[in-house]
């Protein structure tokens, strides 16, 4: 590890950074510029005191999990993300597979959607990103880990926890959507991936999706338009927009409805209700 490279670059890429380039209002005046480091730690999920240690040149090896959420705070690009791990004395991830690392493109348009639901997933349908309302309409995930963090993981595994956000007559194509998305990452990732891996894990815990799975339907394509359902608000229509990166490991899902429609309406309401009676499930 090197300790001096790392607080360097770290204190370099911070100082780089605006509030309004991370999605915050710029507020009084600084007396310094970038982000305070107050700013990077609580978007990175960390103490202020353990990220300003790292700077300090006095911290501990950060782990790979640590670094992850430092690289997504900081906005880094492929390279500065494996520099990032290289000095901290790791191995970069491979950028083939999934990991936590959100690419920075998709976090830009992120940063800008506050009035409605937006989420950045992985090809293994984990929410590695959401906004405000996205928590409030599909729980926050934040606090999940292993293969729990993976919504087709849940569905299959969980389904008296996931299924009831969905209409009853919409559940079956949900499944099946679901298995084809993972069919579609485990082709182009390998049998020998963690897309392999999630396969053998629900064909071993869930006969309905080892069923589904032997039926070899692929697709990526998310639903144009579906209907969600809020504990508190009931029904909301809404459509949907997919942005995928380039190697479509990634995709910025914005759910929207028409303007002055009765879901636009819903969609606002959802914002002000927050996450407060919803982050733990039903309510």
């Amino acid at each position: 590890m090197d300790r001096e490279a790392l607080a360097d670059f770290l204190v370099r890429r911070r100082e780089a950074l605006q509030p309004e380039d991370v999605g915050l209002s710029p507020g009084p005046r600084r007396r310094a510029p970038g982000l305070r480091r107050e700013e990077v730690a609580q978007s990175a999920v960390m103490s202020t005191d353990y990220y300003t240690r790292l700077e300090q040149r006095r911290g501990p090896q950060p782990s790979t999990q640590m670094l992850a959420s430092i690289a997504r705070a900081l906005r880094l690009t492929p390279d500065e993300r494996d520099y990032l791990f290289h000095t901290a004395g790791h191995s970069a991830p491979d950028r083939v597979t999934t990991s936590d690392y959100v690419a920075p493109g998709l976090l830009r348009v992120l940063d800008r959607l506050t009035d409605t639901p937006a989420l950045i997933l992985d090809a293994l349908g984990r929410s590695l990103v959401q906004n405000d309302p996205a928590r409030a309409l599909f729980g926050d995930t934040g606090g999940l880990v292993g293969w729990e963090r993976s919504a087709i993981y849940r569905w299959f595994v969980h389904p008296e926890q996931e299924r009831w956000r969905y209409p009853e007559d919409d559940r079956d194509r949900q499944g099946r959507a679901q298995v084809a998305s993972l069919r579609a990452a485990y082709g182009s990732m390998g049998p020998r991936s963690r897309a392999g891996d999630l396969v053998r894990e629900l064909t071993g815990r869930s006969p309905e999706f080892a069923q589904l799975w032997e039926a070899h339907e692929v697709s990526r394509r998310f639903e144009d338009h579906k209907v969600l359902i809020h504990p508190e608000i009931g029904k909301i229509e809404v459509d949907c927009q997919a942005l995928f990166t380039e190697d479509e490991s990634q995709t910025l899902l914005v759910l929207t409805a028409p303007p002055r429609s009765e879901a636009a309406s819903k969609l606002k309401l959802l914002a002000v209700l927050g996450t407060q009676r919803f982050a733990d499930g039903q309510g």
